[in-house]
């Protein structure tokens, strides 16, 4: 089995652990508060995976150009932008509604990724990816009892629309990020990936760091006051990250995305089993499409 399959289920793993692990700062920090120490604290992960791959690996560090930097300020502004989007999404009524449409990300990375980076996944990892769609949306509706007709004229809602709006923008982060390894020269992909990891790491803090001192300065103390909570989420963040970069370097990034689905399975099973919730008969029904989804992708690929 492909490497890039094991890492982009990590990936997942890792984005759900962290995502638990994120629930403790809600009090804490503010939307772009709580965005800023995944950067913050992420970054010594990301430079020591980066160390120890050039030290395995035996390769340079490699050169900076300015098509290099220019991908990596875009993906990391857009991701930014995305998550708060997302944030946002939640603020409103129909929470369910904004989640959902967010997911619709992997098929929106797939569709951008065919026009900018030539990308063409085969016909049984589309259906994959549709059949993995169709199942995390209805995880994320599970318990509302809403109709394709009722969802469908939802979508003008303002938590669908920043929900739809997250997930396009997540998808031109992904093909930046990509781009951005592509600008770099040198033999291993691991290696790049890592250090366009760590380059845009290092623009994120700036960027939204430079923000919280312009318009929030009490949330940036808090950022650096909260570190003992913080540091986890960070760190998390940064092998999630870590992973999702080496996961596009190697393979196409509809098809990481759509093996990274399986995030949702976690979750629910971290809620069965640890928090001994009773998973519903939706959620029986959403994973399992979500499961058999990723399975064609994986046969698809």
């Amino acid at each position: 089995m492909p490497i890039w399959i094991f890492i982009s289920v990590a990936a997942a793993l890792f984005q759900c652990w962290r995502t638990a692990m994120q629930q403790k700062l809600r009090n804490l920090l503010s939307v772009n508060g709580a965005g800023f120490v995944r950067y913050l604290y992420g970054m010594p992960t990301a430079l020591v995976l980066l160390l120890i791959a050039l030290t395995v690996t035996g390769c340079a560090v490699p050169a900076i150009n300015p098509l290099f930097v220019l991908y990596c300020v875009l993906g990391g502004l857009f991701q930014i932008v995305a998550t708060n989007l997302l944030i946002m999404s939640f603020g409103y009524r129909n929470f369910a509604v904004g989640t959902a449409y967010s997911k619709t990300e992997t098929v929106q990375s797939a569709i951008l990724a065919s026009f900018v980076l030539n990308e063409h996944p085969r016909t049984l990892a589309w259906v994959g990816m549709c059949i993995g769609l169709v199942g995390v949306v209805t995880l994320s509706l599970a318990g509302r009892g809403m109709k394709p007709k009722e969802l469908l004229a939802a979508t003008v809602q303002p938590a669908a629309v920043c929900g739809l709006g997250s997930g396009l923008v997540f998808a031109f982060t992904t093909v930046f990020i990509k781009l951005g390894n592509q600008s770099l020269i040198g033999p291993s992909l691991v290696v790049r990936a890592l250090f366009t990891l760590v380059i845009t790491n290092t623009l994120q803090i700036l960027m939204q760091g430079a923000y919280l001192y312009w318009r929030e300065p009490r949330e940036l103390r808090k950022a650096f006051t909260s570190w003992r909570s913080s540091m986890w989420v960070g760190t998390l963040s940064g092998c999630g990250s870590a992973c999702w970069f080496t996961g596009f370097a190697i393979a196409e990034v509809a098809l990481v995305r759509a093996v990274g689905q399986i995030e949702i399975v976690f979750t629910l099973l971290f809620s069965r089993f640890y928090l001994k919730e009773i998973l519903q008969r939706s959620d029986v029904a959403g994973l399992s499409l979500v499961v058999f989804g990723v399975l064609l992708v994986v046969l698809g690929h």
